[in-house]
Parts: C-alpha cells; sequence; structure tokens
C-alpha cells in the first residue's frame, strides 16, 4: 500500500473506487450528488481539491495498491488554517480492503503531515455514532471526543446520523 497526493489523472481511477464503493460509503456518510458519478463529475471534484491544495487549505491523498494502478482509499487534511494551527481529518477506505489497518495507517500520515508540513497543532474529525470502526480508529490514532462540541445531524439513507467531534492534539 503506498499514500501519495491526489493528481490530475487520477479520474479513472477515483471514478472505479467511488463506484465500487458508492453503496458502502452511502451506509455510513452522506451520500454524493449523483452527478459526482461520471467522469466529468469526478475530474472537477479533483480540479476542485487541487485548487483546494495549492492554496493551501487541503491535502488531498489516495491510498493505492502496491503498484499504484488501483486507488483503494482516500485520505483528506482539510480545513487547514495555520492562523489557528488547526485541520480537520476524512478518510474512506475501500470495503474490500476495511479491516486491514488501512483507516489508522491513513490517519497517522495525515497526523505527520499536519505537524511536517503545515505546522499544525490539533487535528478534528467528525464521527457518527454509528460509526463504530471510525471510532476505534480515532481511539487508536490518539483522538478523544470533545463533550463540549454541539453535535452535527445530516441524512444517511434517509436517517439521521448523529456525528460528534473528536479531536487530537498534535
Amino acid at each position: 500500500m503506498n499514500i501519495r497526493t491526489l493528481q490530475a489523472d487520477d479520474v479513472e481511477r477515483l471514478l472505479a473506487f467511488e463506484l465500487a464503493n458508492r453503496a458502502w460509503f452511502e451506509q455510513h456518510v452522506e451520500a454524493r450528488d449523483p452527478a459526482f458519478y461520471s467522469e466529468a463529475g469526478v475530474a472537477a471534484h479533483i480540479a476542485d481539491y487541487l485548487d483546494s491544495y495549492a492554496a493551501g487549505i487541503l491535502h488531498p491523498c489516495v491510498l493505492t495498491n502496491d503498484d499504484g494502478t488501483r486507488i483503494i482509499g482516500r485520505a483528506n487534511l482539510r480545513r487547514i488554517d495555520r492562523v489557528a494551527g488547526s485541520g480537520e481529518v476524512g478518510y474512506r477506505i475501500a470495503h474490500d480492503e476495511a479491516r486491514k489497518g488501512l483507516a489508522s495507517l491513513a490517519l497517522t500520515h495525515l497526523q505527520q503531515l499536519a505537524r511536517a508540513q503545515y505546522g499544525l497543532h490539533f487535528l478534528n474529525a467528525w464521527i457518527s455514532d454509528q460509526n463504530a470502526g471510525s471510532k476505534r480508529v480515532m481511539d487508536k490514532c490518539g483522538f478523544t471526543r470533545d463533550a463540549l462540541a454541539p453535535p452535527q445531524v445530516v441524512q444517511v439513507q434517509g436517517a439521521d446520523h448523529v456525528s460528534h467531534l473528536f479531536q487530537c492534539r498534535l
């Protein structure tokens, strides 16, 4: 497994990853706009992410198989605020790659990027009550739930999912 920054030529690999795992992801997070699931939609998504990367407010990463031919996960350091010393993390791991420790590796990679490249002091993540796997990853990587932060409610397959803020000091 390799982790690298998202590239403009990842359109086909990223579209294949998102299509193959769409149903899996939509069990845990809000569904993407259907227009996303096309070459044009993914190309626009990548262009937007690379613009944000160039602006220093997002660092988009992909996890690939060993030879780099297939994307097996995504990990993003977003909402980078160097003045406040903070950022937010998120990740998606392919269903057939789940429970292999890849989410922990991806999150550790984002923590290292946040410290070394961006000089951040803490990271945030929003985790749904229904996502026990991500809660375990947060615990393993030193995140704790902020009991004072108000929860967020998102719609997942027509049902309300309550998400809580988890934070980690770097």
